[in-house]
């Protein structure tokens, strides 16, 4: 089979404007499942997001960010609150513990 009658065919035409990327709701489906996670799971959930944010951002800090994208803007202001969050959660766990005992019994 030859291909020498379509060359034509796969031509860039200049006329029309480079293709843009649609936009991809990628964060929404992971808030959605992280939203999911935390419904099933409680404050577990939350004691260890905030314990691997807290890792994350003590590294940063201690690797000189001082300013993060956070609302709070101040690093030691998102930790102080990441502590709270965290603290919070650990006494909620025995709560959550046994309200599912007594769902569940």
């Amino acid at each position: 089979m030859s291909t020498a009658g379509f060359g034509h065919l796969n031509q860039r035409d200049e006329s029309v404007a480079d293709p843009v990327a649609p936009f991809d709701p990628l964060r929404l489906c992971v808030f959605a499942t992280i939203a999911a996670i935390t419904a099933v799971t409680g404050p577990l959930a939350v004691a260890v997001f905030a314990g691997v944010a807290i890792a994350g951002y003590a590294r940063a800090r201690r690797a000189g960010l001082l300013r993060s994208r956070c609302k709070l803007g101040d690093t030691r202001l998102v930790l102080a609150y990441l502590c709270v969050l965290e603290v919070l959660a650990l006494a909620a766990i025995p709560l959550w513990v046994m309200l599912w005992i007594r769902l569940l019994g």
